[in-house]
């Protein structure tokens, strides 16, 4: 067994053999893991073995300072605390559904006098669900076919002893108009039968009502309405195409798939409703479960804790079944039925679920998580291999362009988590410094950057983790130098020389080297690029105006005021150049006769 410390291992020897939930923390006392246990002392210890783990894992061990546990009286209290205490803490290595959505339902308000219905994300113990609705199939259509064919009411209008003056919708025959008391109990009861049969997946019926309308108003010659019921109809047939015909119309079930590839995973759910393919969804998963089984349990609860429980969940056969089952009762009320699918259509339907969350894993999750192994993941790398005092969050990056000492100037880029923030891009011209000095070049620019800490400028200067120059030793020993006469702590500082991709930092006399694809590296080597292409195009610019302006000043006629209008106007030498007569004296306070002088010399230059 590792020896993390002493206390940890103290700890293990006093873990007791029940059920439970443990807390794991990080130096600074953060909850970085909660995971139950039907055995605590068994489960925990499995941490801290010598055996080997995947890589999520044994970053989180590396990552454990301490752990506490509750006890619980059964495995079910176990996985509803643990649900409870992830959904407190957040913590960084469990399941977090960061990308989950809520998917729209339509509620039948059961409890009212006239049932209405409306449109919810949200699930409640106060009335009828159906959906979720996904697939490019809208709940607001859905609802207009009810109201188009029963005439059941989806206005919140309340319902009183005294009559209402009927609305608009009930001279649109889309409503019976209860609030004014135009229908009985009975008739609109009758109503919201057939509405919740319809809802349930039977249209045969609503299909029948809906051709009649039509063809009466086209034969009425109301061809917009007759074109409005065809819509309606084309949208009840997108409905049956998603119709399963092997499966009974009452089974309300979700099919839900995990894969894994030791080092993310991805879940797809498919959502059967009346026998009817609602859509499919999938999520990719922040986790650094020992199982699949823990990682498929535990979106499994978190998903519901946002969605209507169906009748069935068809899952993976490594799903814990009764324990599920036990949990749905006890916290929902309901009795769902877990299925491990082995053979026929719902293992065929499984089968499809897993393919999609293995197409999601490969395509979308491993391009998301490659991303952030060269954004964020690279930033901690690159504090461990360093030995930064602080994670990298805000880095910034300098360099200085100039020929031959002419329009020096130096940028500034920032990165953001190891991504480009361009809006805390800075430029500057160098002002003190004679001559092609690149040391003295850095100094003014460090300088003028630090004096903007603990000033009124600080807000769009915000104190940076690390800066990184671009340069070798001497460069890193002049900022040095600018560092203790401003006397800044707190702020990291290396160099980057592009020959060897050597970085110095100020601890060693040594470069360290890392290899060339390493994702901290290749991050270190974005912002420096960053850099030297903001200097460049900084230079670039201030150069070619500066040239524009010395040619500008042979021209008889064109004094300073009307150099800088020139300038400002085209921009570039070359613009001026291919301009014409009638472009020039568009530029203020230039008059055809100038236009023409100005054109003419450039004519005769070329």
């Amino acid at each position: 067994m590792i020896e993390k410390n002493e206390k940890i291992k103290e700890k293990l020897k006093l873990l007791p053999d029940t059920p439970g939930v443990y807390i794991m923390q990080d130096k600074d006392g953060v909850v970085i893991y909660v995971g139950k246990a039907r055995v605590l002392k068994n489960r925990v210890r499995q941490y801290f073995q010598s055996s080997a783990k995947p890589e999520k894992v044994s970053a989180m061990v590396e990552n454990i300072e301490d752990f506490y546990y509750i006890i619980t009286k059964t495995e079910i209290d176990a996985l509803a605390l643990e649900n409870n205490l992830i959904k407190k803490y957040k913590p960084k290595y469990n399941i977090l559904l960061k990308d989950d959505k809520t998917y729209p339902y339509i509620k039948v308000h059961t409890k009212e006098e006239f049932p209405r219905l409306s449109i919810t994300r949200k699930i409640k113990k106060d009335g009828k669900y159906f959906g979720p609705f996904m697939g490019g199939i809208r709940c607001k259509d859905i609802l207009d076919v009810v109201s188009a064919v029963y005439n059941v009411r989806i206005c919140s209008t309340p319902i009183s002893e005294k009559p209402k003056k009927p609305c608009l919708a009930y001279h649109l025959h889309r409503c019976f108009a209860p609030c004014a008391h135009l229908c009985g109990r009975e008739e609109y009861a009758e109503r919201v039968k057939k509405a919740l049969a319809f809802l349930g997946g039977d249209y045969d019926d609503a299909e029948k009502i809906l051709r009649e309308k039509m063809l009466t108003f086209a034969e009425n010659e109301e061809f917009e309405l007759a074109m409005e019921y065809r819509e309606k109809l084309a949208m009840l047939s997108k409905l049956k195409l998603k119709r399963i015909t092997a499966i009974n119309r009452a089974i309300n079930a979700d099919v839900i798939a995990l894969k894994t590839n030791y080092l993310y995973s991805a879940v797809n759910v498919l959502i059967t409703r009346g026998g009817i393919m609602q859509g499919s969804s999938s999520f990719a998963l922040e986790d650094a479960s020992l199982s699949e089984t823990d990682a498929l349990t535990a979106f499994i609860l978190q998903f519901y804790s946002a969605h209507e429980l169906p009748d069935e969940i068809v899952v993976q056969d490594f799903c814990e079944k009764e324990l599920m089952e036990s949990y749905f009762l006890e916290k929902f009320g309901k009795k769902t039925e877990v299925v491990l699918a082995k053979q026929g259509l719902k293992k065929q339907l499984l089968d499809m679920a897993e393919r999609n969350a293995e197409e999601y894993l490969s395509k979308s999750v491993d391009k998301i998580k490659h991303k952030n192994d060269m954004t964020k993941n690279a930033c901690q790398r690159l504090k461990e291999i360093l030995s930064l005092s602080n994670y990298p969050k805000r880095m910034e990056c300098y360099d200085i362009s100039n020929i031959s000492g002419v329009d020096k100037v130096g940028s500034m880029v920032v990165f953001i988590d190891g991504e480009p923030d361009r809006s805390s891009y800075r430029r500057f011209k160098i002002k003190t410094v004679e001559g092609a000095n690149d040391y003295a070049s850095h100094q003014e620019m460090m300088r003028r950057r630090l004096e903007k800490l603990c000033s009124n400028e600080e807000e769009k200067f915000p104190k940076p983790d690390l800066i990184v120059i671009d340069g070798g030793k001497g460069q890193l020993s002049a900022i040095k130098e600018i560092f203790e006469e401003k006397g800044i702590r707190g702020i990291d500082l290396i160099s980057l020389a592009e020959r060897e991709e050597e970085i110095f930092t100020l601890f060693s006399a040594d470069s360290i080297r890392l290899d060339k694809r390493d994702y901290a590296l290749k991050m270190l080597q974005r912002l420096r690029d960053e850099a030297h292409r903001f200097a460049i195009t900084y230079f670039r610019s201030l150069h070619s105006k500066r040239n524009l302006a010395s040619v500008l000043e042979e021209i008889d006629g064109v004094g300073k005021k009307k150099r800088i209008a020139l300038m400002e106007k085209f921009g570039t030498i070359d613009k001026i150049m291919n301009a014409s007569v009638q472009t020039l004296t568009e530029c203020e306070g230039i008059g055809e006769e100038l236009a023409q002088k100005i054109y003419k010399y450039f004519k005769e230059e070329l």
